[in-house]
């Protein structure tokens, strides 16, 4: 539909692939949007919509987009150590490393890499999947060095990029197709709540400031 053409076998699998990897993934930020929001016995649409507005933020469903500019910053293998470096010394984060989750590589990368492979088996060009491979492991090296004991491994998102990139989608459409994976998943969770018929409610403790006394307005100073 995007191109008018049909794929080849090779993009089919590796799309495919994809979608299947990201169908569900646990309680994950926006599956437990979409959970809470049938809790209320509110509608499916609306727990899906909702579902979405979490999956945007760059955190979650939003991170492949900033993997591929990244990779498009960094432009050649000999910049990969000294562009990484400084974003680590600036305190910024690498997007497709790390997981709340996982301390290992995500096993999700592990298909994804797979799918790739497969995908340049049949295609000549394997340049820009290379170097990404080196900015990979120069990543790792760094995110030892900068956070020891942190085990900040290869996450989905890194070889995300890498296979929607791959087989001709724009960045702006990588989270859209994410969407369209995870809802699946989000359907199968809501349904399963609704069953449940019970409301979401997490507690929360207050650690603010105690014991404060009420001051009159007019003897109120700001700075």
């Amino acid at each position: 539909m995007l191109t008018g053409e049909n794929p080849s076998p090779a993009h089919t699998r590796a799309m495919t692939t994809y979608l299947n990897t990201i169908t569900d993934h646990g309680m994950n930020a926006s599956t437990f949007t979409a959970r809470v929001i049938t809790s209320t016995r509110s509608d499916l649409i609306s727990a899906i919509v909702g579902a979405i507005g979490a999956l945007k933020g760059p955190l979650h469903g939003g991170a492949p987009g900033p993997v591929l500019q990244m990779l498009q910053n960094i432009q050649s293998p000999e910049n990969a150590e000294p562009y990484l470096r400084a974003q680590l010394e600036n305190g910024e984060r690498l997007m497709g490393f790390g997981h709340a989750i996982y301390k290992v590589r995500d096993p999700r990368a592990n298909a994804l890499y797979d799918a790739l492979e497969a995908l340049f088996a049949k295609n000549s060009d394997r340049d820009f999947y290379t170097f990404a491979q080196h900015v990979e492991q120069t990543a790792i090296t760094l995110l030892e060095e900068f956070k020891p004991g942190r085990r900040l491994q290869t996450n989905v998102e890194f070889y995300t990029a890498l296979l929607l990139h791959s087989l001709g989608l724009h960045p702006d459409l990588f989270t859209p197709t994410f969407a369209i994976g995870r809802a699946v998943g989000w359907i199968a969770h809501s349904l399963e709540q609704r069953t449940l018929d019970q409301i979401i409610r997490p507690g929360s403790v207050y650690t603010g400031h105690k014991n404060g006394q009420w001051i009159p307005l007019e003897d109120r100073h700001t700075n």
